[in-house]
């Protein structure tokens, strides 16, 4: 039977649809593993909001990965209950995400300040000259800025 930090090292291997520099690891959204028998494994994930379309997906690719390491019968089960938080994010997840050229969250839940007096920094120049051009971006979680100084727009990914 594996461990479930061998469990953990191979879902190391499932990304993010949506932005496939980040695995589900260091998007956090890997709430449980239960090793119910040597073949039978159930993983639980909290969705980064209520319907996000990629939870399907995501569940998919876990099913896949753990059938092709052994596993016979795998099931993805979803928990609502804490809401996810981006609080969950790996700090290396974060880096990963300004190397992709999306903006990481810059605060967390407990020092929120109001959205409107965040500094975003640029990924590609990383000046602190930008403003806000939508609060939604290519996907719900994220809001879409503007640099001042290089003139690019990128992605921030939001804090909640």
């Amino acid at each position: 039977m594996k461990s479930k930090e061998e469990i953990f090292a191979l879902l190391q291997n499932v990304t993010d649809p949506e932005v496939p520099v980040l695995s589900i690891l260091d998007l956090g959204i890997v709430r449980d593993i239960i090793l119910k028998t040597t073949d039978e494994i159930e993983v639980v994930i909290t969705p980064t909001y209520s319907g996000c379309p990629a939870m399907s997906m995501i569940a998919f690719n876990i099913k896949m990965e753990l059938v092709a390491n052994g596993f016979k019968t795998v099931t993805v089960s979803e928990v609502l209950s804490p809401a996810w938080t981006t609080d969950w994010m790996s700090e290396e997840g974060k880096k990963k995400l300004n190397i992709y050229g999306i903006a990481p969250p810059q605060y967390t839940t407990l020092h929120h300040p109001n959205e409107i007096d965040v500094i975003v920094p640029c990924p590609l120049c990383n000046s602190a000259d930008t403003k806000l051009i939508s609060q939604f971006g290519s996907t719900a979680c994220k809001a879409l800025y503007q640099c001042n100084h290089c003139l690019e727009p990128f992605d921030y990914f939001k804090c909640h």
